[in-house]
């Protein structure tokens, strides 16, 4: 879902769809993920023993990404928004890599070290707070969905789209925008003659 938030934006941008189409395109997937990963925690859930080590561990990850942001106050909040940029900055990054290689193993190399990084410094993914969050409320965490929404999605789907679209989509632009007619000719190298001065 979230390499949209880059990949479509360049889109609107270049004039190939519409702001229509992007929230269009947006509003389904968003629900989409949301309903199938509800589902997928809810039968997750069902196979484990609510004193297992991993209900434990969800519990926890459920409560630290929301009621550890709330105890912040204002400054949870900056930090959850920081914390979704820089993920999805990794994300669409690893989407756009894996698009320059045409071998499956080339595409894997490409999307690996961005998502490792952003797995490993412990950023914000709205997809895999949909998993997580839901999934430790569901074993007993002291979340509520106010808390869910408010302290963790709504800012980290935000802080989302913000860096996908900003840090990597406005950086392909501003990167591989098309030279102007005529830029190519003003940019040549002293000394070498372009086309048109050749037939003249």
């Amino acid at each position: 879902m979230t390499g949209n938030f880059a990949l479509i934006p360049l889109a609107v941008r270049e004039r190939k769809t519409t702001l229509g189409a992007l929230a269009t395109n947006w509003s389904w997937v968003f629900v989409g993920n949301l309903l199938c990963i509800l589902f997928y925690a809810l039968l997750f859930v069902l196979t484990l023993a609510p004193e297992s080590e991993m209900a434990k561990q969800l519990i926890a990850v459920s409560e630290a990404k929301t009621l550890g942001y709330a105890h912040l106050g204002a400054g949870g909040l900056t930090v959850v928004v920081s914390k979704a940029i820089l993920c999805n900055w990794m994300v669409t990054l690893g989407v756009a890599m894996a698009l320059t290689s045409q071998s499956t193993i080339g595409k894997i190399a490409a999307m690996w070290l961005p998502i490792l990084t952003f797995f490993a410094q412990g950023f914000e993914h709205s997809v895999v707070n949909m998993f997580v969050i839901p999934a430790g409320m569901l074993l007993g965490a002291h979340v509520s969905l106010g808390d869910w929404w408010i302290w963790n999605q709504i800012p980290v789907t935000l802080g989302n789209i913000a860096g996908g679209m900003l840090f990597t989509g406005l950086a392909l632009h501003l990167t591989h925008a098309k030279v102007p007619a005529g830029g190519a000719s003003r940019a040549a190298a002293p000394g070498i003659r372009t086309e048109a001065a050749a037939e003249r």
